[in-house]
Order: C-alpha cells, then structure tokens, then sequence
C-alpha cells in the first residue's frame, strides 16, 4: 500500500481483525456479484468503499426510474444505462483503487462457471430463483463461497454457503430447485427501501470477512429479517445429504 491507501483504509487496519495484512488481502480480492439492483447497490458500495480490489457486476437490466428509490448506486442521469456500467461509473468515483468490470448481459453456463472460477467471492444479489440456483451449482462445483440474499415487501433473508466446508449446505439444500417455485417480484409486490440496504450490507459484511479468511459464523445458518416489526430470526440449515447439488453421490470423484 502506497501513503495514501494507508490514510484511506486507516480505520480498517486499526482493527486488530484486519490489519495491515487484511487489507492487503482485501486490496488483492476478487469479488463476483450477481445484480446490482436493490440488494447489488449497497453491497458493491460497500466492497468498493472498504478497498476490494476486483469487482465483477453482472446485470443484464438497465436501470428504470422506479428503481432509484432503493437501489443506490444508480442516478437519475443513468436511468436507461445497463445496471453494471451504471454501478461502474458510481464506483470509479468512490475509490478508483476498486477495478470493476461491468458485464452487461445475463450470464449462464460456461460464461458464468468462467466468472465464479476467477473470482474469490460470489454474492448472490439477484431476482430470480433460476439464476440463483445456477449461480449455487457453479459455487458447490468450484468450491467457491456463496452469500445469498433476498428481499420483497419487508421480509428479508440472509445466508452463506461454503462449500470449501465440509458441514455446510447449498442454496438447493435451503430451496430444493425440484419444488414449485413462486417468483414474487419488486415490481408486483413492493419492497421496503431500507429492507434492500440492510440484506445488502451484510452480504458486503460477509464477502469482505471471507476475503479476509475468516469463518462465517452464518455458514449454515439462515437470517430472516421482518423490517415491518424489526425482529430478526436466525434457524439452522442442515446439509442434505440426498442434495442432487451438493450431495456425494452429485459431485465429481476427486
């Protein structure tokens, strides 16, 4: 670090859990994330401000003028901008430091299992189960750790899967791919704007502690928030073993 990242990042380094040697490793990560809408906004905010050094931002979407009431990162002069170049243009003025590289398209298959192999963290900040449950299956595949978050109306949810550990479930363990699903939207349902800054702050809070090489104490754990009485609520994940992602019998022979 130069005297200047030294004065930037000085109130992390005074932290005896980051340091000197955190920030660094902070500064030498590679964060993935999926969407950079409600839940995206504030996470990329906070990945960027705290001195991640790579930020890939997938976002086929652009951005509408409903959305700048809880997605952050974007502002009226880049409404009809894609979502990621429109978060890269916000995030260049935060900390030029933070090299994102916008990706203006839905990912799948070989692209996606590409991006989660270079990256170091995946947060999950997208809308739609399909892309969640693809997004978890190159996790489990690769190894690479998982925080997911959603939130619609003022109930909110939370969790982190790392597949590196040999006790820790998947997203299909949580939310079996095979049930019916019920996508509820944004733009049918409502959410609460400050309901999408919490979940997206503590996925930040979680990727940048999992860049740092701490446990997350949330692997296995589920968080739901209801923003409307402000009660949080934490119950245990088991893994599956019969996963049909993550169980033995699914994964690749070593």
């Amino acid at each position: 670090m130069d005297d200047r990242q030294l004065i930037r990042y000085s109130r992390h380094i005074l932290l005896p859990q980051i340091d000197l040697a955190g920030q660094d490793k902070l500064l030498a990560g590679h964060v993935l994330l999926i969407g950079a809408g409600g839940l995206g906004s504030p996470a990329a905010l906070y990945l960027a401000a705290a001195g991640v050094g790579r930020l890939t931002i997938c976002d086929g979407d652009h951005v509408d003028l409903t959305n700048l009431q809880r997605q952050i990162v974007h502002r009226e002069a880049t409404v009809g901008v894609n979502k990621a170049e429109s978060a890269r243009r916000a995030l260049a003025e935060i900390n030029p430091d933070c090299r994102v590289m916008p990706i203006e398209h839905r990912v799948y298959a070989e692209e996606l299992m590409d991006l989660v192999a270079a990256a170091d963290v995946v947060v999950d900040a997208c809308d739609n189960f399909a892309t969640r449950h693809a997004v978890n299956r190159a996790c489990v595949r690769l190894r690479k750790p998982l925080v997911s978050g959603a939130a619609i109306r003022f109930a909110g949810q939370f969790a982190v899967f790392d597949p590196r550990r040999d006790d820790s479930p998947c997203y299909h363990c949580l939310f079996p791919d095979t049930a019916a699903e019920d996508e509820e939207r944004c733009a049918t349902m409502g959410v609460f704007a400050p309901l999408t800054g919490m979940v997206g702050t503590l996925q930040a809070g979680e990727a940048i502690r999992l860049l740092l090489g701490a446990p997350s104490p949330l692997t296995g754990r589920l968080v739901l928030i209801d923003a409307g009485s402000m009660e949080w609520q934490t119950m245990k994940v088991p893994r599956d073993p019969g996963c049909l992602v993550c169980g033995r019998s699914s994964l690749p022979a070593a």
